[in-house]
């Protein structure tokens, strides 16, 4: 009776392995098309990172200009780069590190660009201040779309010439390739969970529909008669001493 629950408890687990089998290569195979689509995409774009001869990053041709960048990508932003995504041998933008990296690169820039801003007339804020009609140059210094007074008529102007929709476009494009990016890492690690566990319960259930087929041992419940007249004999003869 043992040897039969043994085998149907691993015929089962042995089952239910094959079927995580089934659903890892069909995780993995969603997995490929995915990267193939995402590196379509890349080519198509072909946007690229700059290195330089001795393999770092380079921004307008400076090494000091990515440094600036990526302490932007890891600092402000607290992203866990992957250096790994940064290959100067393969520089064309398909993997999340450098989708994050493109992204701060555009943030940087506009972070730290200057806007000239042309008033036609004189305009009066809400507070009742004039501000003369002219030209001035305002620094953007780090403003994000949100950080601006609109109610400064040059500030206002100032953040539209700066975070401008193409701006907010390529933000949001990068952002959307860093997210199908780390997806499809997430999806792989899935694929690789389930070819495990598919690996153990197939193992598992095999040992013991293996083990059940064993010769059995029949370990008698009573005690042998000669080992009781054995103990007879002995406390006997312990009991003249």
């Amino acid at each position: 009776m043992m040897r039969k629950r043994l085998a149907l408890v691993g015929g089962f687990m042995a089952v239910a392995g094959m079927g995580f089998g089934v659903a890892a290569a069909v995780a993995y195979d969603k997995v490929q098309d995915g990267y193939d689509s995402l590196q379509a995409i890349s080519e198509a774009q072909n946007v690229t990172l700059n290195y330089n001869e001795e393999g770092d990053l380079v921004d307008r041709g400076e090494t000091e200009g990515a440094e600036a960048i990526m302490s932007l990508l890891k600092d402000d932003w607290q992203y866990p780069v992957v250096e790994s995504d940064l290959d100067p041998d393969d520089p064309l933008v398909n993997t999340a590190t450098e989708y994050m990296y493109q992204m701060a690169t555009v943030s940087y820039h506009v972070l730290h660009g200057t806007q000239t801003v042309v008033l036609e007339e004189d305009v009066t804020t809400e507070s009742g201040e004039v501000v003369p009609a002219g030209e001035y140059e305002f620094d953007v210094n780090g403003r994000y779309w949100t950080d601006f007074d609109r109610s400064n008529p040059i500030e206002a102007a100032a953040r539209e010439q700066a975070w401008t929709g193409t701006a907010h476009g390529l933000v949001a494009e990068l952002g959307v390739g860093t997210v199908t990016h780390s997806t499809l890492q997430l999806g792989l690690a899935m694929a690789g969970l389930f070819a495990g566990l598919a690996l153990v319960l197939i193992v598992t259930g095999g040992g013991l529909v293996w083990a059940s087929r064993g010769k059995e041992t029949v370990i008698p419940d009573t005690v042998p008669e000669s080992f009781v007249t054995d103990r007879i004999e002995a406390n006997k003869v312990a009991g003249t001493v």
